[in-house]
């Protein structure tokens, strides 16, 4: 059993507002013909995503955004789940517009969801896709609770659809072929280096050294 949990506030007010990208994740998928209808249980509305190799619930809770956690602690206890079995789309101010950045783990970085849910199940250790909203130098809780100008749809429009892809990626095959796929050549991390000594005349050449760690984002 999989649960793909969206996040967003519910009611007309909020729809399409940068909040709610991870809701939007979880209606593209919905649109699926294999996919069942929305009911309401778990304090969230919940669909059956056919075709997969497992169940698949997908879930969008409606306990607001800060309260998202008692949605999710709700339907892992039901089902006894382990936090590995959740995938928690989000967005996320400190990506570029459009950018997808998927984890294994991590902390809440600040985003109230994300807080709320780690708080409820007691641990950081949930896999999560986070989508870029673009950041701002304005207040931050007015810019999250803002729509997408109508020139920045496209990006999301074809970011939501790409997260869509990677939520499947994560079904079949994963979360570290999800992370390779989706990630690639992660800007957040240096590249890996080795250092080589040059060799004094007469002198055997030592071992190379060991790859230098790096710092994970």
């Amino acid at each position: 059993m999989k649960v793909v949990v969206g996040l967003g506030n519910p009611g007309r007010q909020y729809e399409g507002t940068r909040h709610n990208v991870g809701f939007e994740v979880v209606d593209y998928l919905a649109r699926s013909p294999q996919t069942g209808p929305f009911r309401s249980k778990f304090s969230a509305r919940v669909a059956d995503l056919g075709g997969e190799p497992e169940p698949v619930l997908l879930m969008a809770p409606e306990t607001y955004m800060n309260l998202s956690g008692r949605a999710v602690r709700q339907v892992v206890d039901f089902y006894k789940l382990h936090p590995a079995d959740l995938l928690v789309i989000t967005d996320d101010v400190n990506l570029p517009l459009g950018k997808l950045r998927v984890r294994a783990k991590g902390s809440h970085g600040g985003h109230n969801g994300l807080r709320s849910i780690q708080e409820m199940l007691g641990t950081p250790d949930y896999p999560r896709l986070r989508i870029g909203v673009g950041g701002t130098t304005d207040d931050l809780a007015d810019y999250v609770l803002s729509r997408f100008k109508p020139g920045e749809r496209p990006t999301v429009d074809e970011a939501v659809s790409q997260a869509a892809s990677a939520v499947l990626l994560w079904l079949r095959q994963g979360i570290e072929v999800c992370m390779n796929r989706v990630n690639g050549a992660d800007p957040d991390k240096p590249p890996r280096q080795r250092r080589v000594s040059r060799p004094a005349a007469d002198q055997p050449p030592p071992t190379e050294a060991g790859d230098q760690p790096t710092r994970d984002s």
